[in-house]
């Protein structure tokens, strides 16, 4: 039955019997997606007080909140399978847990904040659009506001960058230097190469993907290379050029630094995490005073 369902495109609910390969799979990569979230709330939430203006400032404000409510939605998809919370944050603290790379980067200007919401976040779109279609329900229904909130955040940093290259000659150049250093961090976010992912295999035939690494990489290299040409700006690979059939010949990252990232050794590797670790010690006692409320509830529900 289990296979029926996922090869004919229909979804796995929590209460549905599945393999424990399925299972666990699912719980690797709906952790890891909200680990990406929580921790893509650093670098961007750094520049709050530092944007260039009150409606910047909103947006950017408006952002950062949407990127804890999605870490949110996604722990608790990934509750439905049985795994604890707990587990899962103690698994990014330690670092046995990954999530996505690009958040290890620094964004030393404003322009990565805007590069960053161009292509960090249109490569989520890219990524995240065909999870709405995924064979396990819970995630499936979770990325449906996910990817709506991701395409504002992708607008915004498109429209950032359009501001920019309309600005002065500095502004510019700080566009173009921003893509020059989201470029290669934004294709690594789609993950190895096919020949080199060893789950993509299963991932594919139980439709919790529904396109491969390269596949995706592919769409998202089309698309940004023609907004690219729309705001003027050049992306860093001499290699890219369009072909007859409408697709983009492109370079692949740098896999000995992908590799390296993977391992946790990413420029702002530690410090993202020594963040998140100290930032969940300062709300414990936020969690302790809750449990406790709740506990005397449900005393007081007993009691009557």
């Amino acid at each position: 039955m289990f296979e029926e369902i996922v090869q004919t495109g229909g979804q796995i609910e929590p209460s549905d019997w599945m393999p424990d390969k399925y299972r666990a799979s699912l719980s690797r990569q709906i952790a890891q997606h909200a680990h990406s979230e929580i921790i893509g709330m650093q670098p961007e939430g750094a520049w709050i007080t530092r944007a260039p203006s009150l409606r910047r400032k909103a947006i950017l404000l408006a952002k950062v909140q949407d990127e804890a409510g999605h870490g949110l939605y996604l722990y608790g998809a990934a509750e439905t399978l049985g795994t604890d919370r707990a587990e899962m944050l103690e698994g990014l603290h330690s670092g046995r847990h990954k999530y996505a790379m690009s958040f290890d980067y620094g964004m030393p200007t404003w322009g990565d904040v805007a590069a960053m919401g161009w292509l960090g976040d249109g490569a989520a779109i890219v990524n995240q659009v065909p999870l709405a279609r995924c064979s396990y329900g819970p995630y499936a229904r979770a990325m449906v506001r996910v990817c709506k909130e991701e395409s504002f955040h992708q607008r915004q940093g498109f429209e950032a960058m359009q501001a920019l290259v309309a600005g002065t000659p500095q502004q510019r150049q700080m566009a173009q230097d921003a893509l020059d250093r989201w470029w290669w961090p934004a294709l690594m976010l789609f993950g190895p190469p096919d020949d080199a992912s060893p789950r993509t295999a299963d991932s594919m035939r139980w439709g919790i993907k529904r396109y491969t690494n390269d596949e995706l990489r592919q769409r998202f290299v089309d698309m940004a290379a023609a907004q690219a040409d729309v705001l003027g700006l050049t992306i860093p690979d001499p290699a890219l050029r369009l072909r007859e059939d409408g697709h983009c010949d492109f370079t692949l990252m740098d896999l000995e630094e992908f590799t390296a990232n993977l391992r946790g050794e990413g420029p702002y590797a530690t410090q993202r995490r020594d963040h998140r670790r100290a930032a969940h010690q300062d709300g414990a006692w936020v969690r302790e005073a809750m449990q406790a409320y709740d506990d005397r509830v449900v005393a007081a529900r007993e009691a009557s």
